[in-house]
């Protein structure tokens, strides 16, 4: 059977890759931009360092900064409207996965009307038609929303996350620089790193994992593993480690898939607004111990990858918890809370997250068959007493 892998047509990495932004635009023919932000990022002047550049080449935008964590449907639906009335013809999304995901959103509405109530889109919907231009700035290693085509929406009203799976979103050049993510404050850049390495692990175990995809997975969980405490402490080898490789395995993981980790995060963003690096990052080793009977050979190349020495001697139960321990350290290290008491999970929720993540589609990649009773259970441990 073909496997396909899509990636961004164009993508710049490292510091000052923010620059390239106007050479695309002249080549590309694009005549206005709508910014796609949240309005922190404008009061701290990271939007800035994109509108400058604008300026300086006289290229005319209007900005859209009413993106919030967890972007709802009332949000993407007042995005489509900013862009109907601003007179653009691409967006520049400046941000995490929550401005990413809107702009996705918005731009796969805008040229496929059908889709307006942004409900029908979960899943992997037909749309017809590509999505409007996306200039995709990433500000935080972490989400890799700059070149995936996946984008999460939430559904206030259900009090649910949906997953939104479209070829015809992904951003037409990606910018990886890591300056853009240096005002980052340790807390954030911990949860979006630990996001990553979510991505990583669960890209390389879910059941539609390849070799082509294992390949960039194992390099990122490296990546991630060596600088991601440095990141935290804004060193600036960190933060560029950090920011290839969290987009190494974007592209790795929008083309394979994820597992239960993100099927349990996503209603707890739902149910308590839980920043979703911070959902992942607690669950994350608990949802490694349900899956490692069911993983092969697999965690052995993970504490390969994360630093351990003397995997080869080891036997499958050593191999599996030296790759659980390094991610349980590697947490502690970068101040993640470590059970869903901590954040405000409430016993009570318990059988209704259950439930809401066996509806999450990625769930259905996960290299363990899951039940709601499994799953009840994973939450319970990762309560904590």
């Amino acid at each position: 059977m073909a496997k396909r892998f899509i990636l961004n047509e164009t993508s710049y990495h490292g510091k000052g890759a923010v620059q390239e932004i106007t050479s695309e635009v002249r080549s590309r023919g694009f005549k206005k931009a709508l910014i796609v932000t949240d309005a922190d990022l404008v009061r701290f002047n990271v939007v800035k360092k994109v509108t400058d550049i604008l300026d300086a080449a006289k290229m005319p935008y209007e900005i859209f900064d009413e993106v919030k964590a967890n972007p709802s449907v009332a949000v993407v639906k007042a995005g489509v409207e900013a862009f109907k009335k601003s007179g653009a013809d691409y967006m520049i999304a400046v941000g995490g996965g929550s401005p990413q995901d809107t702009a996705k959103a918005i731009g796969i509405i805008i040229n496929n009307s059908e889709f307006s109530d942004v409900v029908s889109l979960e899943g992997v919907a037909p749309t017809k038609n590509k999505s409007v231009p996306v200039i995709a700035v990433a500000t935080t290693a972490g989400t890799a929303a700059e070149t995936t085509i996946n984008y999460v929406i939430t559904d206030e009203d259900k009090r649910r996350k949906f997953v939104c799976v479209d070829p015809h979103d992904i951003p037409v050049v990606a910018i990886v620089d890591p300056e853009m993510m240096s005002s980052m404050p340790k807390g954030l850049t911990a949860a979006t790193g630990m996001d990553a390495l979510t991505h990583a692990i669960e890209g390389y175990t879910t059941l539609g994992a390849w070799e082509l995809a294992d390949t960039l997975n194992l390099k990122a969980i490296e990546l991630i593993s060596r600088s991601l405490r440095q990141a935290v402490e804004n060193e600036p080898q960190g933060r560029e480690d950090m920011a290839l490789g969290q987009y190494v395995t974007g592209m790795a993981f929008s083309n394979v898939g994820l597992g239960v980790v993100h099927g349990m995060a996503h209603p707890l963003s739902a149910f308590y607004d839980t920043p979703h690096g911070v959902a992942n990052a607690v669950l994350l080793p608990y949802v490694m111990e349900f899956n490692a009977p069911y993983t092969g050979e697999k965690f052995r190349e993970i504490a390969r990858a994360m630093g351990v020495k003397g995997v080869d001697e080891m036997t499958p139960e050593q191999y599996r918890q030296a790759a659980i321990e390094s991610v349980k350290r590697l947490s502690k290290d970068v101040g993640i809370p470590q059970t869903l008491k901590e954040i405000g999970v409430k016993r009570e929720d318990l059988e209704a997250l259950a439930e809401a993540a066996m509806a999450d589609v990625c769930t259905g990649g996960n290299p363990r068959p899951c039940s709601r009773e499994l799953v009840l259970e994973v939450y319970k441990t990762a309560f904590g007493e």
